[in-house]
Formats: C-alpha cells, sequence, structure tokens
C-alpha cells in the first residue's frame, strides 16, 4: 500500500480535472470499467437524489435497517470535518489505511486522464462498498441524478426522490420542471421509487418518467402519508397506520423526510421495530444541530447555539418554520454563503424571525460571498445586518449584548463544517 496519506492524495486528485464540476458520466464509466466495474458488485442499492432532505432521509433508513440487524454501506456527500465521513462499511465510517488504499488504486489506474474529484472518489467509494459483505448499499446523488456519478447502478432495489426545489439552476435548469428531469434520472426500468412532498411541475415530471420506465411510484400525498399529531409522528400507508415518537432530527420538514424513509422500510419488510429506529436514533450532523460544547459554547455559555448547512430557499422557508416554534428567545444570525446560492431567497424567510444576522466569509473556501455581500443582501431584505471577521468574533459580539440568546449558525456546508472541525 502506498505510504502517501488519503489527505495527499485527494490533493492530487483535485489536479485531474480543471472544473470541479463537470456533469457527464463518461470518465466516470471509463475508471470504473477499468477497475472491474465493481458497481455491479455491490449490495442491494438504494439510490436516494432531491434538493433537500436526502442525506437526512438516509441517515434515518440507515438507523432503521441497522436496527433491524442489517449492515449497511452508505455513501454521502459533502463531508463536513473530514472526508471518511462520506463512506461507511457496515455502518462504520471507512479507516484512514482503507481509504487510503483505495483512493491510490483509482489514482493509479486512471493516470492522468482527465476526472472530477468526485467522480474518482465516487469510485473509490463504490469500489470499497464492492469488497466488504453488506445487506445493503445506500447511496446519495450528490447533484442532480441523470448524470450525477452515482448514477452507474443498472437496478437499484429502490429509488428515492426528496423535496425538490430551485438550487444549482447553473448546472440543473432555471425551471422546477428542468431541474426535476435531472433528479428522475436515477429512476430506473420496473424499479420503484419512493417520491417525497413535490410541488406540481416536479411531480408531473417524475410521473410521467415513471411512466415511460414503469417504474411504480409511492408518493407522498397518494400512496402513503406522515404527520404531527399531538406530539407524535402518525405515518399511514396501505399496510397500515403507525403512532411514532417525533423524529430526533429536529424540524417539521423531518416529519416528510421521516415519511420517506418509513415508507422504504415499509417497501422492504422491516417491523415496527426498524420504523421506530428511524426516527429515534438517525443522526445527522449540522441539520438543526445544537452544540453543547467547543468554542462557540464557551464564547457564549448562556447562549443557545445552533448549527445548520441549509443554503437555499428551501431551507431558509425550513429554518425559519423551525425557528419560528421554538420558546421565545432573542434571535441571531451568523451567516457565511457561497457565492453560487440565492442569498435573499435563503434570508428572506428568516427576516421574520431573526432579530439581527452577523455575514462572515467562509474560511479557506475560495467561493466564498464577501461578508459585505451577505450583509447586503440580509438588509435587502429587511434584516439588520453586519460582519465580523469569524464565526467565533460574531458569536462573541452577539453574546456581549444578549447572553441569553438563540444564535443560528447557517448559510452553508462549508462553513459548518469548518465549525465542527473546530469543535474536535
Amino acid at each position: 500500500m502506498s505510504t502517501l496519506t488519503s489527505d495527499r492524495i485527494l490533493e492530487r486528485m483535485m489536479a485531474l480535472h480543471p472544473k470541479i464540476i463537470d456533469l457527464t458520466l463518461d470518465r466516470v464509466w471509463r475508471l470504473l470499467d477499468a477497475l472491474g466495474n465493481p458497481q455491479n458488485d455491490l449490495p442491494p442499492v438504494i439510490h436516494i437524489a432531491g434538493t433537500n432532505g436526502k442525506g437526512s432521509t438516509l441517515a434515518m433508513i440507515r438507523a432503521g435497517l441497522e436496527a433491524a440487524g442489517h449492515r449497511c454501506h452508505a455513501y454521502t456527500s459533502p463531508h463536513l470535518a473530514r472526508f471518511h465521513e462520506r463512506i461507511r462499511l457496515n455502518g462504520e465510517l471507512i479507516s484512514e489505511d482503507h481509504l487510503t488504499e483505495v483512493l491510490d488504486e483509482c489514482h493509479a489506474v486512471n493516470g492522468d486522464a482527465p476526472i472530477t474529484y468526485f467522480e474518482i472518489t465516487t469510485c473509490a467509494a463504490l469500489l470499497a462498498m464492492a469488497r466488504q459483505p453488506a445487506d445493503y448499499t445506500l447511496l446519495e446523488v450528490g447533484l442532480g441524478g441523470r448524470l450525477d456519478a452515482t448514477n452507474v447502478i443498472d437496478r437499484p432495489a429502490l429509488t428515492v426522490i426528496t423535496p425538490i426545489s430551485m438550487d444549482h439552476e447553473h448546472y440543473l435548469g432555471d425551471t422546477l420542471a428542468a431541474i426535476a428531469g435531472e433528479k428522475a434520472g436515477i429512476l430506473k426500468r420496473g424499479v420503484p421509487c419512493i417520491v417525497g412532498p413535490q410541488a406540481d411541475p416536479a411531480m408531473e415530471v417524475i410521473e410521467a418518467a415513471a411512466y415511460r420506465l414503469g417504474a411504480p411510484l409511492l408518493a407522498h400525498g397518494q400512496h402513503w402519508h406522515a404527520t404531527q399529531e399531538h406530539g407524535r409522528l402518525v405515518y399511514q400507508d396501505e399496510t397500515g397506520l403507525r403512532d411514532l415518537p417525533l423524529p430526533n432530527l429536529p424540524g417539521h420538514h423531518q416529519i416528510e423526510n421521516a415519511g420517506a424513509a418509513l415508507a422504504v422500510l415499509r417497501r422492504l419488510g422491516a417491523a415496527d421495530v426498524a420504523c421506530e429506529a428511524a426516527v429515534s436514533r438517525a443522526v445527522w450532523p449540522a441539520r438543526m444541530q445544537r452544540l453543547a460544547s467547543g468554542p462557540l459554547v464557551d464564547a457564549a455559555p448562556e447562549a443557545e447555539i445552533w448549527l445548520d448547512g441549509g443554503h437555499n430557499v428551501a431551507a431558509g422557508l425550513a429554518l425559519a418554520r423551525h425557528m419560528a416554534g421554538l420558546p421565545s428567545r432573542p434571535t441571531h444570525l451568523v451567516c457565511g454563503m457561497l457565492n453560487t446560492k440565492d442569498v435573499a431567497g435563503f434570508l428572506r424567510p428568516l427576516a421574520g424571525v431573526a432579530d439581527s444576522l452577523t455575514a462572515v466569509s467562509i474560511p479557506g473556501e475560495a467561493n466564498t460571498l464577501p461578508a459585505e455581500t451577505t450583509a447586503l443582501a440580509a438588509r435587502g431584505v429587511g434584516m439588520r445586518a453586519e460582519i465580523a471577521d469569524t464565526a467565533l468574533d460574531a458569536v462573541r459580539r452577539i453574546a456581549a449584548q444578549t447572553p441569553a440568546a438563540r444564535i443560528l449558525v447557517c448559510g452553508s456546508l462549508y462553513l459548518a463544517g469548518g465549525i465542527l472541525r473546530e469543535h474536535g
């Protein structure tokens, strides 16, 4: 095995293509073929696309399957603190030695041929998962679906499409229907698809694609329902009604994500113990995560410190709804975003629940939106806004003025990842 560390190999992989994103499957098929097509040797695959909720839904499916005694591989992106988070083998994060081995093997086989970072690392994940027995493989789409590097499974066990909204328009199209067409690209002939709540234009596209492929749909509002009633989650489908605890992942939107996860589990024949574990045991960092320790908490010991990586309009709406439902407390945002996002669209719904916003640039991120620009956008939607050098500086400033504040650090998974790295 190479003596290179995984970080050094990953740095070398970044140089293999001038673009971070270049949607096509040609390079992926070439490398997979050279590796012996490991994608054909995976345990049964559940393939998950969507704009929001992919990761949370996957986490709940995994929690349910593992509670039922099944072994699960999982591939997610992006990572927050360490690349290893992207690959789980039988429920455990891939080890440094194993990661280095498969990355080095893929790099050696690929040589200097052009391939994006996500494409070659996805091939490495598929290689690692194909070589270790398990009962299921959970694959999260990176971007879109039709041309995503994960879309190389001929016949998955199930596909899942979580709610679709406007995001990544430069790559996926500037209408909801166009984006839905890309997401629906994961549908496979004859393979059932679990569909979360969708706006009509997105649902029409999904239904048309499913009809062409003969792919049965199990859609929210038609084949399954998930609602909150009297502090419980009530799930109902053709097999009956289940009364379950509310998801341990905070936010009303997690009711719908839980519904999709439960629909998957019921389709797979999971028992009630799996359904309850799905909603009560799932862990998914930086999704309305309350921090309990670390520099930000130390800087504001009387405050509530929350962290969320949502970054599009739908995420802003979900965050605003959740924050509005919390017990009354002065609420302040610390926000850093990428320059590819609809900043005003994300912030507009939050203007009604936040007393102020402190904007920061994302450390070490070339595509960060300057803090001044974020603050200007916040003022444009009616928020009181200022800037700070870092999230820690922002929290200190807020805590000095309002010690018992509720502080939400938000706007980007890259900002959230930096915070989590600092918190160990």
